[in-house]
């Protein structure tokens, strides 16, 4: 059994070149293994910053050999069998959690967006996406809870991975904030929302009752648009009335003062009713 596994951590950590058994990076390893494909390399002046391994001690047991062993520091052979394969899996629990902090940085977005523009987290199904492509989003920013789904950046939906290597992928990995900080960092990903629907048909025919509901939704829509167009109407004409004002005051004044000055004319003249004399 022990030459078993240790054939098998030669199989992951060498390049197989016919020169030797040369060993590779631990991320190198990581990140060529079938199912890590969303994730992108992180620095490595970003893991052995202690600052960012803040609060994964509660996450990882074996924290520091984790750290040490991503960062090529450790020789996991100096362990027995079964440390070694706690360290092993602590090392890419630990990656992801890293990983989830990293992609939120200026370089790990940047490292993301070619990801994103390369597709390689897969295109949208939905017809009248056009295969946009999709971004890797978490439910919930604590590990064990749900895997990793995929956003769309035009229809606005989540979709689950193809693949199950994929759909295994813990989605704390990425976390809730991914999607709108590269969002947020590059506009430009954003494509342009169209009302354009689709109609199923058989053999060239729309289906009556899809076909009758669609009619009834764009007229809905367009009703809406109808109301919201009178509405913005409504608050220009009152951004207008609130800025007249400013030119139409001194009538206003003047009007006043001049009824002003009239009623108190009024009250100092004489009566003009008829005085009744006494019998």
């Amino acid at each position: 059994m022990g030459d078993k596994n240790m054939d098998q951590k030669v199989d992951y950590y060498t390049d197989g070149s016919e020169s030797g058994l040369s060993e590779e990076y631990w991320v190198d390893w990581f990140l060529r293994a079938k199912g890590n494909e969303y994730f992108c390399e992180v620095d490595e002046d970003f893991i052995t910053d202690r600052f960012n391994l803040t609060g994964l001690s509660t996450e990882v047991s074996h924290l520091q050999y984790a750290a040490e062993l991503i960062t090529d520091a450790l020789d996991l052979d100096s362990f027995q069998d079964p440390v070694r394969q706690e360290i092993d899996a602590d090392a890419k629990h630990l990656y992801g959690l890293i990983h989830a902090r990293y992609i939120l940085t200026p370089r790990g977005l940047t490292k993301m967006m070619e990801k994103y523009k390369l597709a390689h987290f897969g295109k949208c199904p939905r017809v009248n996406c056009y295969f946009n492509p999709l971004l890797p989003v978490g439910l919930y920013d604590v590990a064990g809870q749900s895997s990793v789904k995929l956003y769309c950046t035009k229809c606005e939906d989540l979709y689950i991975p193809k693949s199950t290597r994929h759909a295994n992928i813990d989605g704390a990995y990425f976390g809730t904030s991914f999607p709108a900080m590269i969002l947020q960092a590059f506009p430009q990903l954003l494509p342009t929302k169209t009302n354009e629907r689709h109609v199923p048909t058989i053999f060239g025919f729309k289906m009556h009752e899809h076909a009758k509901w669609a009619r009834w939704q764009d007229k809905q829509r367009q009703e809406m648009n109808k109301r919201i167009q009178q509405y913005n109407k409504e608050q220009q004409n009152i951004q207008q009335l609130k800025a007249q004002p400013n030119n139409s005051t001194p009538s206003v004044q003047s009007q006043q003062s001049q009824t002003k000055s009239q009623s108190q004319s009024q009250s100092r003249s004489p009566s003009s009713q008829p005085q009744v004399e006494a019998a």
